[in-house]
C-alpha cells in the first residue's frame, strides 16, 4: 500500500493520512507501526534508505492521559499541504532514479518520511530514530529486514528545526540536505558539519534586500521578522548591510505565530505610528499568514512591503490578501524552475485521491467527475494543484539527486575511495535533466541567485508575480543587482526620515536621532557642495568663490585700477591735463624767459622744476592698469625720484631767495658759495640720495605683483606688494624730510622785502604738499583694493597741482595779464636791491 508508484495504493495511503485526526491512528503502512510518534508516516524498503522530515501539519497539541496523567503522543493540527507537496517531490525524484538505467542501475532507493508537525523536539526524536534504527516493529509474519539507518536525511523546511537536527546528526556524519532552511548560521561547518542545502544562504538574501532598498532610495524603513533563527539572523545581516549603505531602521520588531494577539496588536500600532513607508518583512509564510490577517482587519494600506523568499512568491499569501494590503510588494524569490513530469505526478495523486480527472475527455469514464482543484476532506480550502512552489520542489528534487550521484560515485570506485557519503556529496557536481547545475561550496551552500519579484494587481483583482530583475552574488558588487524591467514596477513611494539635501547644502545630524535624520544647512560663503546629501562643504580655491546657489565655484573677478573704468579714466585725464598745463607754463616761461619775473626767479631751476612736475604727472599713469613685475618696480621708484627732483628744485629756489637777501647786507659774500653751479649740484645731490635708496630697495626686496585674496571675498585684488616695507617708507620719508625742510626755509623767507617774494608762494605750496601727504598715509592704509592705488595717484596729482599752481600760476598771471608789473623796478621794490649775481 505504500508503493511510490502512481496508483490506488499511493492514493489510499495518503487518503488515510488526510482523514486521521492524529498520526498515531495511521494504519496500513509498510511495516505496521504501533501508535508511536517515532514511526514513519511513509516508508518503503530499498537497497539504500533516505530519510525525510517534513511537516504535514503546522502545529500540535500536547496531550496527557486523563487517568494516569502520563503524556500522550502529540496531536498534530492545522493541515499543511506544503509538507505533502515537498514529500511528493521527494517521492517523485526517488521513483525517477529507481526507473533510471544510468544512475544507480539495479539499485533501489527506499525512504522513511516523518511528519514532525513543526515541532523541534519531535524533529530531533525522529532524527535519532532514522540515525539509530530504533523503530518499534510490530510482529508481522514477514518483518522488515532492511537496515534502519539512512544514508541521508531530506528536510527540514525551517531553519530552527534544521539547527537542532543538524546538531544531533553531526557526530554521525550523516548528511542532511534542506530545501528551504536559509539561515546564514547553518553555513558554520564547525557547528553543523553535515548540513547542506539546495537553497542559498540568507547571508546573500539579506545583503541583496539591503541593496534593493538602497536602489529605490528608501533610507528610512521598518522591519518585521519571525522570532526564530531564520528571522533574527536574516534581519541582523540586513541591518548590518543597511548601515553601511546609509539605511536606517525606524523600528525592528519580532513575533511568532503562536504569540498572544496583544503582541501582534502592538506591532500594528507601531506601524501606524511610524513615519516610514517601507516595511522589510523577514517572515516565514506561516507568520505572514497571521500578520496579513491583522493587517487586513486594520486596513493598513499605503505601505511598500519588501519580502524575503519565504512568502514573496507564495500564491496562498496573495490569495489571503483580499484587501490588497501587499499590492506592489517587492522581494527576492528562488529562480523559477521546471521539472518535467513532477506536476503530472502530483496531479495524478490528486486524481487518485478524489476519483476525478483534471481534463475531461470523450474517453473518460462517465462515472469520473472533473477535478476543481478545491476538493476538500478537512473543511479547509486547499491548493494542491498550485505549482507556484515549483522552485522549492526543485530544491527537494536536486537534494535527492545529489545523494543518488554520491552513492553512484561510491559504488563506481569499487571500494578504492573514501566511502563516506558526506564527503562525496560535498564534492558533487552534476546537471539535472533540465540543465540546472548542482554543486555545493565549502559551506555546503549552492550558488546565490535570486529573481526580484513585484506584486502587480491585475484587472480581475488577482496578483501577478512579475519578475523585474535578477540578483547574482557571483558577480562583482556593482553588478550583482540588476533591475532590468523598471518600467513594469508599480509606483515607488518615498520613505526617508529627511528629504535629500540638495547641492549647495550639507547634512547636519539631528541630535538623538539616527544618521538618516538630519537637517540641511546651506554652505557658508566661499564653500560649495555639488552632490546631493553631501556631509561636508568644500572650500573653493582662493581664486574662486561660491555662486549664489553654493553648488559651484566661479572664478573671482580680478580687480585693479584700469583705464576703462570711470575712476581710472578720470585720473588718467587729470594726469594728462596736469602734463598739458605744465607744458603750457613751460612754453610761457620759455616765451618770456628774458622778462624780469622769469629772470628774477632763477629760470634754470624753474625749467627744471617744470620738467620734474611733468614727470610727476606722468608717473601717476604707471599706477593705472594691470600690475606687472616691471610696472610695480617702475611706479614706486619713478614716483620717489621725480618727487625728490621736484622738491629739490623748490628747495634750491628757497635757498636762493634766502641767500639773495642775505647778500644785500654790507660785507656779505654768501652768494659766491651758492651760485648757479652750487644750486645745480644741490639738486643733483638731493636726488642722488633718493636714487641710491631706490636701488637698494630694488636690489634687496623689490615690489612685485600680488593677488590679494583677503581684501575682498568676491574679487581678486591685483596690486603691487611693497616687497620691503622699509624701502617704501624710506622713499616716502626722504620726500617728507625734504618737503619739511623746504617748508621751514620758505616760511622763514616769507616776509623778506620784495614786491614779488617767491618764498610766500613756496610756503603755501609746501603747506599744501605736506597736508596732502600727511592725510595720504591713513587714507592709503584704510582704503581697500584699487582705491588705495587711487588715493596714491590722487596724492601725486594733488601735490603736483599744488606746486604748479602756487609757484607758477601767479607768475603767468603777471606775464600774461599784468605785463606792466613785469619790470625790474617793480620786482625790486623800494627797500631791497638784488645783486647782479642773482640774475639767472
Amino acid at each position: 500500500m505504500t508503493s511510490t508508484h502512481r496508483g490506488p495504493e499511493k492514493g489510499c495511503l495518503l487518503l488515510q493520512l488526510l482523514l486521521v485526526a492524529s498520526f498515531s491512528q495511521a494504519e496500513e503502512l509498510l511495516c505496521r507501526q504501533r501508535g508511536d510518534a517515532d514511526n514513519p508516516q511513509l516508508s518503503k524498503d530499498g537497497d539504500f534508505m533516505l530519510g525525510g522530515i517534513f511537516s504535514f501539519h503546522s502545529s500540535w497539541i500536547n496531550r496527557q492521559d486523563s487517568y494516569t496523567q502520563k503524556p500522550l503522543p502529540l496531536e498534530c493540527t492545522s493541515l499543511n499541504f506544503r509538507g505533502f507537496q515537498y514529500s511528493q517531490a521527494m517521492l517523485f525524484a526517488i521513483e525517477e532514479i529507481n526507473n533510471s538505467t544510468e544512475l544507480l542501475p539495479g539499485i533501489s532507493l527506499g525512504y522513511k518520511i516523518y511528519d514532525v508537525c513543526g515541532s523541534i523536539a519531535r524533529g530531533v526524536r525522529v532524527t535519532l530514530a532514522l540515525t539509530n534504527g530504533n523503530e518499534i516493529l510490530s510482529s508481522l509474519s514477514a518483518p522488515c529486514t532492511r537496515p534502519a539507518q539512512v544514508q541521508a536525511i531530506m528536510g527540514e523546511t525551517s531553519s530552527s528545526p534544521c539547527m537542532a537536527i543538524a546538531t544531533v546528526i553531526g557526530p554521525f556524519h550523516i548528511p542532511m540536505i534542506s530545501h528551504f532552511a536559509t539561515c546564514a548560521c547553518l553555513s558554520d561547518k564547525t557547528k553543523y558539519p553535515s548540513f547542506l542545502r539546495t537553497i542559498p544562504s540568507d547571508y546573500y538574501q539579506s545583503r541583496a534586500l539591503a541593496q534593493l532598498v538602497k536602489h529605490f532610495g528608501w533610507t528610512w524603513v521598518g522591519a518585521i521578522r519571525t522570532n526564530d533563527d531564520y528571522g533574527n539572523n536574516g534581519i541582523a545581516i540586513f541591518t548590518e548591510t543597511a548601515q553601511h549603505l546609509g539605511i536606517c531602521l525606524e523600528y525592528s520588531v519580532s513575533f511568532f505565530r503562536t504569540d498572544p494577539p496583544e503582541k501582534i496588536q502592538k506591532i500594528i500600532y507601531m506601524i501606524k505610528a511610524s513615519t516610514s513607508k517601507v516595511i522589510v518583512a523577514f517572515l516565514s509564510h506561516m507568520d505572514m499568514d497571521v500578520l496579513i490577517h491583522e493587517l487586513s482587519n486594520h486596513n493598513l494600506t499605503g505601505y511598500q512591503w519588501v519580502g524575503s523568499e519565504s512568502w514573496i512568491f507564495d500564491s496562498q499569501i496573495a490569495a489571503m490578501d483580499i484587501n490588497h494590503i501587499l499590492d506592489g510588494a517587492i522581494g527576492l524569490s528562488i529562480p523559477k524552475a521546471h521539472v518535467s513530469g513532477m506536476r503530472e505526478f502530483m496531479l495524478d495523486f490528486w486524481e487518485t485521491l478524489f476519483n476525478c480527472k483534471f481534463k475531461q475527455s470523450k474517453s473518460s469514464p462517465g462515472n469520473q467527475r472533473e477535478c476543481t482543484g478545491h476538493e476538500d476532506l478537512t473543511g479547509v480550502q486547499n491548493s494542491f494543484t498550485d505549482m507556484s512552489l515549483m522552485p522549492i520542489f526543485n530544491n527537494v528534487y536536486k537534494g535527492v539527486y545529489a545523494v543518488a550521484h554520491a552513492l553512484h560515485n561510491i559504488l563506481r570506485c569499487n571500494k578504492t575511495c573514501n566511502n563516506k557519503i558526506l564527503q562525496h556529496i560535498k564534492n558533487i557536481q552534476f546537471k539535472t535533466k533540465e540543465g540546472d547545475e548542482v554543486y555545493f561550496d565549502e559551506n555546503g551552500d549552492p550558488a546565490a541567485k535570486y529573481e526580484i519579484i513585484n506584486w502587480q494587481p491585475t484587472e480581475h483583482g488577482i496578483v501577478d508575480f512579475v519578475t523585474v530583475g535578477l540578483y547574482d552574488a557571483s558577480l562583482p558588487a556593482d553588478k550583482q543587482l540588476n533591475l532590468q524591467n523598471n518600467q513594469h514596477l508599480v509606483k515607488v513611494p518615498l520613505s526617508v526620515c529627511s528629504e535629500k539635501c540638495p547641492p549647495g547644502t550639507r547634512k547636519v545630524l539631528q541630535k538623538g536621532k539616527p544618521v538618516c535624520c538630519y537637517d540641511c544647512i546651506r554652505c557658508a560663503e566661499g564653500e560649495i557642495s555639488n552632490i546631493t546629501d553631501s556631509i561636508t562643504c568644500v572650500r573653493c580655491h582662493p581664486e574662486f568663490w561660491s555662486n549664489e546657489r553654493r553648488d559651484a565655484c566661479v572664478k573671482k573677478e580680478a580687480e585693479f585700477l584700469s583705464y576703462e573704468e570711470i575712476m581710472g579714466s578720470l585720473l588718467t585725464a587729470a594726469s594728462l591735463f596736469g602734463t598739458c598745463i605744465t607744458a603750457v607754463v613751460a612754453f610761457i616761461f620759455f616765451r618770456y624767459r628774458k622778462t624780469p619775473i622769469v629772470r628774477a626767479n632763477n629760470s634754470e631751476l624753474s625749467f627744471l622744476l617744470l620738467f620734474s612736475l611733468t614727470l610727476c604727472f606722468l608717473c601717476s599713469l604707471t599706477f593705472i592698469g594691470r600690475p606687472s613685475e616691471w610696472s610695480c618696480m617702475l611706479r614706486h621708484t619713478a614716483f620717489g625720484i621725480t618727487f625728490v627732483l621736484c622738491i629739490s628744485c623748490v628747495l634750491g629756489k628757497t635757498i636762493v631767495v634766502l641767500m639773495a637777501f642775505r647778500a644785500t647786507l654790507p660785507g656779505s659774500n654768501v652768494m659766491k658759495w651758492f651760485g648757479p653751479a652750487q644750486q645745480k649740484l644741490s639738486v643733483v645731490g638731493f636726488t642722488l640720495i633718493q636714487v641710491i635708496i631706490c636701488i637698494l630697495w630694488l636690489t634687496i626686496s623689490p615690489p612685485f605683483p600680488f593677488k590679494n585674496f583677503d581684501e575682498s571675498k568676491h574679487k581678486i585684488i591685483l596690486e603691487c606688494a611693497l616687497g620691503s616695507a622699509i624701502g617704501f617708507w624710506a622713499v616716502l620719508g626722504y620726500i617728507g624730510l625734504l618737503a619739511m625742510l623746504c617748508f621751514i626755509l620758505a616760511f622763514l623767507a616769507r616776509k623778506l622785502p620784495d614786491n614779488f617774494n617767491e618764498a610766500k608762494f613756496i610756503t603755501f605750496s609746501m603747506l599744501i604738499f605736506c597736508a596732502v601727504w600727511i592725510t595720504f598715509i591713513p587714507a592709503y592704509v584704510s582704503s581697500p583694493g584699487k582705491f588705495s592705488v587711487a588715493v596714491e595717484i590722487f596724492a601725486i596729482l594733488a601735490s603736483s597741482f599744488g606746486l604748479l599752481f602756487c609757484i607758477f600760476i601767479p607768475k603767468c598771471y603777471i606775464i600774461l595779464l599784468k605785463p606792466e608789473k613785469n619790470t625790474k623796478k617793480n620786482m625790486m621794490g623800494k627797500e631791497a636791491l638784488l645783486t647782479q649775481s642773482y640774475r639767472g
